[in-house]
């Protein structure tokens, strides 16, 4: 099993670890941990290198199978048993940790004030999309909801991680705000992300600590993508 290091602690940009598994027909190499946050909810996997003494192994992908994180490398594979530093791609992550955490508090306002699940999103780095159970959406109404989202970046509230027991987790209400339920059937714990005093949901991502990290948000275009289906695409400063 993969220790997923970016899990508890988002900051963690370098670490050592052991290979604990090769894939010589794909390029891939398992660890025993890793920072790399593996893709999921939206997010995108990170990019970075793993150096293994004079070589260093550039990553263009990483994906959990199972229970290890795979990470696909461009160079002369290691192997098992080697020692390897990881080194994430910073400023590509942190850019996905503040969209990603925009796009929480969008979705901690709209559903505070408006009542409304959401039905999808996507992001890459310093843009995304977020989708809404809206009858109907105007101009007026998306200058509103940003103006209340940057109102609660300057408010600079704490984002807070923790890993409960599933049946704790699931004690919480309103802790799943997707109109479906993503959470698999069989994990015995839920990662929650709270944003202290307005948002509170089960995620994997990674985040910043403190909303004003994220700078100012804009809501660039906003769409109809069914009857009751709304589609806002926001985008960050640099």
């Amino acid at each position: 099993m993969t220790v997923l290091l970016c899990q508890r602690d988002s900051y963690v940009r370098e670490f050592k670890a052991t290979v604990v598994e090769i894939n010589p027909d794909e390029g891939a190499v398992a660890l025993d941990q890793t920072a790399f946050y593996p893709g999921g909810g939206g997010q995108p996997h990170d990019l970075g290198v793993l150096q293994m003494r004079e070589h260093s192994l550039r990553v263009s992908n990483v994906r959990r199978q199972g229970e290890q994180v795979w990470h696909w490398v461009a160079g002369a594979l290691p192997v098992c048993g080697d020692l390897l530093t990881g080194y994430v791609d910073w400023e590509r992550r942190y850019q996905l940790m503040r969209t990603h955490t925009a796009l929480h508090i969008l979705c901690g306002v709209v559903w505070r004030d408006y009542g409304a699940q959401v039905t999808g999103g996507n992001m890459e780095p310093l843009k995304g999309r977020m989708d809404f159970e809206f009858a109907s959406l105007r101009q007026e109404l998306v200058q509103e909801i940003e103006a209340k989202v940057n109102a609660e970046v300057q408010a600079d509230r704490t984002v807070r991680v923790q890993i409960l027991p599933r049946a704790e987790a699931l004690q919480i209400p309103d802790l799943i705000r997707t109109k479906i339920n993503l959470l698999p059937e069989g994990i015995a714990e839920v990662r929650t992300v709270e944003i202290v005093g307005l948002d509170l949901q089960a995620d994997g991502g990674t985040h910043v600590a403190h909303t004003q990290e994220v700078g100012r948000v804009h809501i660039v275009d906003y769409q109809s993508k069914g009857r009751i289906n709304k589609r806002l695409y926001i985008e960050l400063d640099a």
